[in-house]
C-alpha cells in the first residue's frame, strides 16, 4: 500500500509551519533580535537563522563549513553541525533570513510536488547533516523542528500563540506517541503500572501500560491508571521539547504522582 496519502499530509503541514514561522519572523522588531531564548547560547534571531540554515539545506543549499568555538551549549557534532548555519547566519537581518526560509521552503516543496513520494521508507534525496532518516522521518521532523522554534520565538518575546492549527496538533501528537517508549525504557516501572498522560486543551491523550513481558505498550484506556497526568499544551511542549524542566510547569496528578513526576522528568523527546 503506497503512503503517498501520509506523506502528502506531512508536506501540507511542514508548509503551513514554515508559513506561519515565516510570517512571525518577519513582524519581531529589531530590538527583539537577540532576546534569549529557552535553547541555551541562542537569540531569537538565531533560531531564525538555524531555521534558514536546514531549509536551505534541504532545497540543495551548499553546507556551510566555518570554525566553531566550544560553548557551553554545543555538546556533540550535531550541536556543532547546527552551530555552523547560526554562525554563518550571524550577519544577517531578519528580513533576509525570512527571505531564504521561504523561498528555500517553497524550492523543496515544489520538488515534493512534482515528485511526490510513495514510500516513507525510502532515502530522501538529502537530510540535515545526512542524518540516516528516511522520508516520512524527515517530513514528519521538519514540521515539529520549524513549530518547535516558532514556540522558542514566542515564548521569548512574550507573543503566545500557534496552538490551533495543524502544526501544532502534529508535534503533540509525535510527542506524546513517546510515552510508551519513557514508560518502558526510562522509568521501569514494575508490571501492570499504566499511565495515562493528558492534554484536554489540545483534545489528545495516551495511555501506556507495562505488560507481562516488562515491556511498556499503548493500551485502551484503562478505568483506574496507576496516575493520570493532565498538562496544557505549552506545558507538555516545553517538557517534551526538552525546554524546560517539571518544576518550570503546572501537571496534576491523579494517583501515583511520584511516579507521574518520574515520567515528565524523563520526557524530553525531542528528535
Amino acid at each position: 500500500m503506497s503512503d503517498a496519502p501520509q506523506l502528502a499530509g506531512l508536506v501540507e503541514v511542514w508548509r503551513t509551519a514554515v508559513a506561519d514561522f515565516v510570517t512571525l519572523a518577519r513582524e519581531i522588531p529589531e530590538d527583539q533580535w537577540d532576546v534569549p531564548t529557552d535553547l541555551e547560547g541562542w537569540s531569537v534571531k538565531d533560531n531564525v537563522a538555524h531555521t534558514a540554515h536546514l531549509e536551505s539545506v534541504l532545497a540543495g543549499g551548499p553546507e556551510e563549513t566555518i570554525p566553531v568555538a566550544e560553548a557551553p551549549h554545543i555538546r556533540d557534532l550535531s550541536g556543532f553541525y547546527t552551530e555552523q548555519g547560526v554562525l554563518a547566519r550571524r550577519d544577517r537581518d531578519m528580513a533576509s533570513l525570512a527571505d531564504e526560509i521561504e523561498q528555500a521552503a517553497a524550492a523543496r516543496i515544489a520538488e515534493l510536488e512534482a515528485n511526490p513520494p510513495t514510500d516513507g521508507a525510502a532515502a530522501p534525496p538529502r537530510t540535515p547533516g545526512g542524518v540516516p532518516w528516511n522520508t516520512v522521518t524527515l517530513l514528519s521532523n521538519r514540521p515539529l523542528d520549524v513549530w518547535m522554534h516558532s514556540q522558542d520565538i514566542r515564548r521569548a518575546i512574550g507573543r503566545p500563540g500557534g496552538y490551533d492549527g495543524t502544526p501544532a496538533a502534529h508535534v503533540i501528537s509525535k510527542f506524546g506517541g513517546a510515552l510508551a517508549m519513557v514508560l518502558g525504557k526510562r522509568v521501569a516501572p514494575p508490571v501492570g503500572t499504566s499511565v495515562r498522560i493528558e492534554v484536554p486543551e489540545a483534545g489528545q491523550s495516551w495511555t501506556a501500560q507495562i505488560g507481562e513481558d516488562g515491556r511498556a505498550a499503548f493500551v485502551d484506556a484503562v478505568q483506574a491508571p496507576t496516575v493520570a497526568i493532565t498538562l496544557s499544551p505549552e506545558d507538555f511542549v516545553v517538557l517534551s521539547g526538552g525546554r524546560r524542566g517539571v518544576d518550570a510547569t503546572t501537571p496534576s496528578y491523579a494517583g501515583d504522582a511520584e511516579l507521574g513526576r518520574a515520567v515528565l522528568s524523563n520526557f524530553s523527546v525531542t528528535p
